[in-house]
């Protein structure tokens, strides 16, 4: 399965942890979110265009927020 991403502000603490939610759509048009506490780049990689990327956060859309439900965290 392929799935496309993006950031949003929205940060929610799982089991201790700071984790953003992303939003995006599977390879066949569903729409999904994930919970990703870390993500970084290869050391050989541009750094500052990622992390300049990754600051560019839209707010996450209310049927996303209402969507996620507590049992799905951990």
């Amino acid at each position: 399965m392929k799935v496309t991403l993006h950031s949003t502000d929205k940060i929610v603490t799982v089991n201790g942890h700071q984790a953003r939610i992303w939003e995006g759509t599977t390879e066949g048009g569903t729409p999904c979110f994930a919970i990703i506490p870390r993500i970084a780049c290869p050391i050989a990689a541009n750094a500052a265009e990622f992390e300049r990327e990754l600051i560019e956060t839209p707010p996450v859309r209310a049927e996303l927020t209402a969507a996620i439900s507590t049992r799905l965290i951990l």
